[in-house]
């Protein structure tokens, strides 16, 4: 397949989320490649993944349905990644990731800087950046990528304020929860309402399009020099492993669909909430 056929490129871990009722494939970057995928999108993802069995299952995994896995890295030393997954009270997830993994070391190639260099969007988080190997190859790809979308992804203890505003700075399109919006603003002053949150990223850091999940509240969305506000969908919520993945991707397919701001926001929350009512974050569908 030639590079040229891939609209849109995602960056960072992939592994499995060890749940307590087995093991799923996740990571943001690879669950937003699966539903761009499932969207009618042409997604190439860039990670690196170990010389294991989990490894060549997750691989498989993705292939099987379709999702790009041409810019799979391969490490000799470390095992592909895993995170432990706790369920906890209101539908929230904590997680245990495994440190260091395979996808901690991902080294810049000219195949990368090609594909990344013909993709329409590039799509990157903040987790895939604690290891110094793998953010310095992210800020060499973030230097030639097109329109970059920074899903923030905060997971303690893998939070620096200085790498974080480094990769804000870089954003056109940013993608955060309430408490990473509460988060970053905090930095600043206090702040009461989700707007004057909103309102001061973009004026720190210059991003002009702002999305903020609410969970079972629906999103916010800054775009166009306006606000848009969704109320979300009420659904019976397996788990919300990958909703906010499935939030993102659906949101850009639109966008890449030039749909109005109202239907952007509608699309990406119903697939947000139709994800949560399956197990783990890339459910057949």
């Amino acid at each position: 397949m030639l590079d040229s056929s891939f609209n849109v490129v995602t960056y960072g871990e992939v592994l499995w989320d060890i749940l307590p009722t087995g093991a799923v494939p996740g990571g943001a970057p690879m669950n937003v490649a699966y539903h761009l995928h499932n969207t009618g999108q042409h997604p190439a993802l860039i990670t690196r993944i170990g010389s294991d069995d989990l490894g060549s299952s997750l691989k498989d995994y993705f292939s099987n349905f379709g999702v790009c896995t041409d810019y799979f890295q391969q490490d000799e030393l470390l095992e592909t990644g895993k995170v432990f997954a706790h369920l906890l009270p209101n539908n929230e997830v904590a997680y245990d990731i495994v440190s260091p993994s395979a996808w901690d070391f991902i080294v810049v190639e000219d195949r990368l800087i090609e594909l990344v260099k013909q993709s329409s969007y590039f799509i990157y988080g903040s987790l895939a950046s604690r290891s110094n190997v793998s953010a310095e190859t992210l800020l060499q790809l973030l230097a030639i990528a097109p329109i970059k979308v920074l899903d923030l992804n905060l997971r303690k203890p893998h939070i620096e304020r200085p790498l974080l505003e480094q990769l804000l700075q870089t954003a056109d399109i940013l993608k955060l929860n309430e408490a990473e919006l509460e988060f970053v603003t905090s930095w600043f002053a206090e702040y009461s309402s989700i707007e004057e949150r909103v309102q001061i990223i973009r004026k720190q850091f210059g991003i002009q399009h702002i999305v903020v999940t609410l969970g079972s509240k629906g999103a916010y969305m800054w775009m166009n020099n306006q606000s848009w506000w969704h109320e979300g969908y009420v659904v019976e919520v397996e788990d919300t492993i990958g909703s906010g993945d499935a939030f993102l991707a659906g949101m850009i397919s639109q966008m890449i669909a030039q749909e109005t701001p109202d239907n952007i926001l509608d699309f990406a929350c119903k697939l947000g909430a139709f994800i949560a009512t399956q197990k783990g974050a890339c459910p057949e569908y």
